[in-house]
């Protein structure tokens, strides 16, 4: 039976080992050059310049490794419509079913060897990608100290295993219940898309109960800001450490009170450029930030592992229960 499904599923596993390795080939290339050019950054900028590494870096490689993200997000969602939805509808649109399902293998048997086969194949090479990706985004990653970030967090380490599988398993149930291989691969892709858009923001930051932490807000945090409102509101504040940062309060003062109504405020901002973030911190403000420390990081990544492979658990076991019905 393994030899036959390997004859079944031999031109669909040379296709996505080819790409794997043009992937490959591009992603040491991308790491080894990103590299090469922190190590110089690093040297050039010995007095503590960060946010100079960090703004040389992500404008040199960010767009790459952003595409390179979506690309590893979309590769279980493939993976599951070519690989997962034509496993059962194949045989049954070419009425295959029927030599193949009165031989001396039982349904279960048969369907047990082709999609754990096709599971596991698409588990590997999603996890090889994922563990290119890793190291190649390395150096980026260390100096952005973003890993929560949704794109980074789903498109890193071992979370896009769980994606995987999850998704040769829902493309193998669609094809099951739906009975053709079309419907099926587009019932695939909207609930695979529908869960990776709603699992970072409904379910994600729930896996732990957030902290609220006191940060001091230096003048280099306020440099590096994407917003500074008129009344105190900040946006795009990067928090030493790399937590998740859920909310973060108005700017206050060492009582704990709002200063975005204070003539000290306003007056803060009503000064040049380059003398508000001084200004401001002269204030010694702070914010109240709500967070998931970054120590969360691998709790975080083995739950979602976890709740994507109990998925395709509890789809499998849909699978073994309907091959059992009449099938015409």
């Amino acid at each position: 039976m393994t030899w036959l499904t390997w004859r079944q599923f031999r031109t669909q596993a040379l296709v996505g080992l080819a790409a794997l390795l043009a992937v490959a080939i591009c992603t040491v290339v991308i790491g080894l050059r990103s590299r090469d050019r922190y190590e110089e950054l690093r040297a050039q900028f010995t007095g503590g310049g960060c946010s100079k590494i960090l703004s040389s870096l992500t404008d040199d490689y960010g767009l790459a490794y952003d595409f390179a993200g979506y690309l590893l997000i979309a590769v279980p969602g493939i993976i599951g419509l070519f690989w997962g939805a034509p496993l059962i509808t194949r045989e049954l649109e070419a009425g295959t079913h029927r030599l193949v399902w009165n031989q001396c293998m039982t349904r279960t048997t048969w369907l047990a060897a082709k999609l754990g086969l096709v599971t596991l194949a698409g588990m590997t090479v999603t996890g090889l990608y994922s563990l290119l990706l890793t190291w190649s985004a390395g150096k980026v990653d260390l100096v952005a100290d973003h890993r929560f970030q949704p794109l980074v967090f789903a498109s890193r380490n071992i979370a896009p295993i769980g994606y995987a599988a999850f998704a040769v398993v829902l493309g193998t149930m669609a094809g099951l219940l739906l009975r053709r291989t079309v419907p099926a691969m587009a019932v695939t892709l909207v609930a695979f898309a529908v869960l990776q858009i709603l699992v970072p923001f409904v379910l994600r930051p729930h896996y732990a109960s957030p902290v609220t932490t006191k940060v001091p807000v230096t003048a280099e945090m306020i440099r590096n800001l994407s917003m500074i409102g008129r009344y105190g509101k900040i946006g795009g504040l990067s928090v030493p450490g790399g937590p998740w940062v859920i909310s973060t309060s108005t700017l206050l003062d060492s009582d704990g009170k709002e200063v975005g109504h204070t003539d000290w405020y306003q007056n803060c901002l009503n000064k040049g450029l380059d003398e508000i973030p001084g200004c401001l911190a002269a204030g010694k403000l702070h914010v109240q930030v709500t967070e998931h420390p970054a120590d969360r990081y691998w709790t975080f990544q083995w739950y979602e592992t976890a709740l994507f492979a109990g998925l395709a658990v509890l789809l499998a076991g849909v699978c073994f229960r309907g091959i059992r019905g009449p099938v015409n």
